[in-house]
């Protein structure tokens, strides 16, 4: 996997610098020269009402809420920020959210809530690019060509959700566990069975949770084209709040579809060099506005590193203060296999 990941890493670096060979520098530091560094600092604000608007929707994939908002906040950070400096990495920030709550949540209850949340916020960002298309259908003057792929990216991604609330509904994760098991692969199934139960209550019984997980992540999304409004603005781009939702829900479309692309490096700013020429506004204005996207990004991955350390050093106190499992950690019991 982390070979495919470095092939894929390295196709995107090489498409990044065909784009800027072909659209050419000068246009797209033209610009960027446009953005003054409070401007900058004025962009990267919005993204923290995302993720607090996001971490609600994680909130709601607990069956019960036992994590205080600020520590679910915090962990969030710090897990998209993971997400995207262990691109190429065996441990991503999903598995870091689990921990930074472990103080409060047993595991039992908070990895289910991830993947939970990872299944609500794709449906919410499947409803964001329906949102999208409709726009562009109806209000603005797109190609046909891009909406058409909109349309089929929406198709794949909808089909995709469709199937992975089936497999936690019909009780996959456990016979996979069996599955893994019997191949020698691991030694216990007890934690498989423990989450295909506590995937399948929630679905079952906590509907109202569930359908207020994704309304906040679809809030989220919504914020994140408020985001992408001030990118615009500060890049002197003249767009419409319409034309700023349509770019980010298609850009939201083009991350899901190549999610497997580290940091999704070279074929989120293709997609947006193509976006950007189709409404007008030129394909370096594309490039210019992912960079920005980009920078802001990096911002927040320092943010996130930063509420990470102290973590990590409360952890080794509480290790060293004592030999056996902290209060409240709840670790499965001898499931290592698992």
């Amino acid at each position: 996997m982390r070979t495919l990941k470095t092939i894929l890493l390295v196709a995107g670096v090489l498409l990044l610098g065909v784009l800027v060979y072909r659209v050419g520098t000068e246009p797209v530091l033209e610009t960027l020269e446009r953005l003054t560094w409070w401007q900058f600092a004025l962009v990267c604000l919005p993204y923290a009402a995302v993720m607090a608007v996001d971490t609600l929707g994680w909130r709601f994939a607990f069956a019960r809420d036992r994590a205080p908002f600020r520590r679910l906040y915090g962990a969030r950070v710090v897990g998209e920020a993971l997400n995207i400096v262990t691109a190429l990495g065996s441990v991503g920030g999903e598995a870091a959210k689990a921990w930074l709550v472990r103080e409060h949540v047993s595991y039992e209850e908070s990895v289910p809530s991830v993947v939970v949340a990872k299944t609500t916020i794709t449906i919410a960002q499947a409803l964001f690019l329906s949102i999208g298309i409709v726009l562009a259908l109806t209000a603005l003057d797109v190609h046909s060509d891009i909406v058409t792929a909109m349309l089929w990216l929406l198709v794949v991604e909808v089909a995709a959700v469709g199937s992975f609330v089936a497999v936690q509904l019909s009780g996959l994760v456990a016979r996979a566990g069996r599955l893994l098991k019997r191949l020698g692969a691991i030694d216990d199934v007890a934690y498989a069975h423990t989450l295909d139960v506590a995937l399948r209550d929630y679905y079952r019984t906590e509907w109202r949770r569930c359908a207020l997980s994704v309304a906040f992540h679809l809030g989220g999304w919504l914020l994140g084209a408020v985001e992408a409004a001030i990118m615009l603005w500060a890049l002197g781009i003249e767009a419409s709040a319409l034309t700023a939702t349509a770019i980010e829900a298609f850009g939201s479309g083009v991350r899901f579809a190549t999610f497997a692309v580290p940091a999704q490096l070279g074929a989120y700013e293709g997609a947006n060099a193509v976006a950007f020429g189709a409404l007008g506004f030129g394909a370096s204005a594309g490039l210019a506005f992912s960079f920005v996207r980009r920078a802001r990004q990096a911002v927040w991955v320092v943010v996130g590193v930063l509420l990470l350390l102290p973590a990590v050093r409360r952890r080794r106190r509480a290790a060293r203060s004592s030999p056996g499992p902290a209060a409240g950690s709840a670790r499965p019991r001898d499931r290592r296999g698992a």
